[in-house]
């Protein structure tokens, strides 16, 4: 099952807080929105990607609770870039200045903010170009490292602000770079 995009531009204007109001009432569905409006439907993910999510989102996390430089999200938190799009990485995380600018109801609803760093996985319904695409908005809007982690192909692309993607083969390790300083993650049983 491929992820679906509904342009309901022809009979309701979907604002933000309508946006925020459909996705609240309809919790089962996991919903984003591009810059464009388009309303994205996202499909579940299999028990093998959900797998390999929790254990990117571990590492992210355990790394983030030694450093304690920021904040870590999984994937279903909902993020409102620059652009008006709403979008769910796979894994993010936001430098705690950062976060703590914002105020307390934007930090719980939709945070009005691009994560710093950006991993998105590819399961196997996945399209490529669209994965590709969202994590150019990503970076386009503020995020500094993003991976595209692409298990199918057993590529990773690293995606930064102001640099051509690089496009590695089979590697067993990320490093983090000076976006996430000491962040090392272990691809094996993700890749």
């Amino acid at each position: 099952m491929t992820a679906l995009a509904l342009n309901l531009d022809a009979i309701v204007q979907l604002t933000d807080n309508a946006f925020y109001a459909l996705c609240r009432a309809n919790p089962e569905i996991k919903l984003e929105r591009t810059s464009f409006g388009e309303l994205v439907v996202m499909p579940p993910t299999g028990g093998e990607t959900g797998r390999r999510n929790s254990e990117l989102t571990f590492q992210l996390q355990a790394w983030n609770r030694e450093y304690q430089l920021g904040v870590t999200f999984d994937s279903s938190t909902m993020f409102q870039l620059p652009n008006g799009a709403y979008r769910s990485p796979d894994a993010a995380w936001v430098m705690l200045e950062r976060w703590e600018a914002l105020s307390l109801r934007e930090r719980e609803e939709f945070p009005p903010i691009c994560p710093d760093f950006v991993v998105e996985l590819r399961s196997p319904s996945d399209s490529l170009k669209a994965l590709q695409n969202k994590m150019q908005e990503y970076v386009d809007n503020g995020a500094r490292l993003g991976w595209l982690l692409n298990p199918q192909e057993q590529l990773v692309e690293v995606y930064r602000r102001g640099q051509e993607k690089e496009v590695l083969s089979s590697p067993t390790h990320l490093s983090g770079e000076e976006v996430l300083p000491g962040f090392v993650l272990d691809l094996r049983g993700i890749l």
